[in-house]
């Protein structure tokens, strides 16, 4: 059994991998060519966290997982991460557990790339400006997923907490250096918008986080951070203008996404207003962007062949260049 640590995985894989490897996810599970049951989730009240299990398997891969994911947001106040997690990767010929991963890593890395894999595939090719609204255990990956996937000049950041955002743009400064992107602080999730190409939001809040009147023709939005019912980053104009909407996961999003579920019980919009999901404009059976004027929103709530096709990219990669523990 190989151990994989964070800073074992950064030395065999990149973020551009790691959209390549959902965009591959997405596609598997569209296709229906792989096992991914809905996740548990337990409550943990008293410490206002949430504890996910996450089990998988692809047959075509010959892997199958178990991802162990909490979001514990008191966790920021001890200095430990919000979203801890661990993921098992098995072998789908014998059973056996083949490598213990850093699931925190593996968790940022394969949720931001779920946003690269999207504004990849469905933004605007001369995309220049973007919005991050969010500074918590997901931004930075969230934001060099929007970067790997455009050429941005310029990433407008928003969190409720000012200094938060000073801080983390530059610790951002530093560690995503080889971008030449600027970034640069909002006053508002609505000035952080306005102007955007591509808007990200990371965030676990309960209500709209912009009015969806701000934003302009041609947008592509990631939506990553709600994913329980009572959860809400957009607002039900925001859906109306769209376009176009994308799922990671219908069946998913449709039990969890307080985003999707609030409208639709509202009957803002309806089943029918939805476009499809993400896989499908992968394996090419539905259209993508067809103009550079529609607002394209994505919405996602993790599944967990991401997490399976992503350590077992990185599990060959280590294997492949020796890296790790063997246990």
């Amino acid at each position: 059994m190989l151990l994989l640590t964070k800073e074992d995985i950064k030395k065999v894989f990149t973020m551009k991998d790691a959209i390549e490897a959902d965009k591959e996810a997405f596609k598997i599970y569209t296709n229906k060519e792989s096992e991914v049951p809905l996740r548990t989730n337990i409550q943990a009240p008293k410490e206002e966290g949430t504890m996910l299990f996450m089990p998988g398997y692809v047959e075509g891969l010959d892997c199958a997982g178990l991802k162990i994911v909490s979001v514990f947001p008191k966790n920021a106040e001890k200095g430990k991460p919000v979203i801890p997690a661990t993921v098992l990767l098995m072998d789908g010929i014998t059973g056996e557990v083949s490598s213990v991963l850093d699931g925190t890593y593996i968790t940022q890395i394969r949720t931001g790339a779920a946003s690269g894999a999207a504004i990849d595939i469905l933004a605007k090719k001369d995309a220049k400006k973007g919005a991050l609204i969010g500074t918590g255990g997901q931004a930075c990956a969230q934001l060099e997923a929007m970067i790997t996937a455009r050429d941005l000049e310029e990433v407008k950041i928003f969190s409720r907490n000012p200094k938060k955002v000073e801080e983390f743009i530059e610790k951002a400064k530093i560690e995503l250096s080889e971008y030449k992107t600027k970034f640069v602080p909002a006053s508002s999730a609505d000035e952080a918008v306005e102007d955007a190409d591509v808007i990200v939001t990371a965030t676990t809040s309960t209500v709209p986080l912009f009015d969806g009147n701000k934003i302009k023709k041609g947008a592509t939005i990631s939506a990553v951070g709600s994913y329980q019912p009572h959860m809400h980053e957009f607002d039900g104009t925001t859906l109306k203008r769209s376009d176009k909407i994308y799922f990671d996961s219908t069946d998913a999003v449709l039990s969890e996404a307080g985003d999707i579920l609030t409208p639709l019980a509202e009957g803002i919009v309806t089943k029918e207003d939805f476009t499809g999901e993400l896989g499908q404009v992968i394996n090419g059976s539905i259209a993508g962007r067809e103009n550079d004027e529609e607002i394209i929103l994505f919405k996602t709530v993790g599944i967990a062949v991401q997490d399976i096709v992503t350590a077992k990219k990185i599990y060959d990669k280590a294997v492949e260049n020796n890296i790790g523990l063997e246990w």
